[in-house]
């Protein structure tokens, strides 16, 4: 499972890459017109996408996390933050690009719902293990 959710992850941050590569070039595409023709699709896409990365990545890195002061926070997600931030900040250098408070701030709404997804599915997996580790023992 864990390769499998590891390609996953791999693979959609490619596509990401290859979105940003797109953007940063100026280039046009079918997936751009398509957001365009959406309301408010940058945004929701910028929600989707990340929020989609951020799952990926925490469940192929086994929900592993550190804590910092009373907050426990997943690898995954601070590792798409990052990303996410660095990526949004460079925007400001890129002639094709425009830095968009409204698209990091849709980011990290996607973000913060991954995680909150996320630690629901670690918290439910857990129930079931331990319920059916109870009836094997029985």
């Amino acid at each position: 499972m864990t390769k499998l959710t590891t390609a996953i992850a791999t693979s959609f941050f490619l596509f990401i890459l290859w979105i940003i590569y797109l953007a940063n070039s100026g280039s046009d595409s079918l997936f751009f017109d398509f957001v365009r023709s959406i309301p408010y699709g940058d945004k929701i896409g910028h929600f989707f996408l990340f929020g989609t990365l951020t799952l990926t990545v925490v469940v192929a890195t086994r929900f592993r996390s550190f804590t910092v002061g009373w907050l426990n926070i997943y690898y995954g997600g601070a590792l798409v933050a990052l990303f996410v931030l660095g990526e949004e900040i460079s925007q400001v250098f890129i002639p094709f690009r425009t830095f968009d408070l409204a698209d990091l701030t849709a980011d990290s709404f996607g973000i913060l719902v991954a995680i909150g997804v996320a630690y629901l599915i670690r918290k439910y997996s857990v129930k079931i293990s331990d319920k059916s580790a109870e009836n094997s023992s029985v």
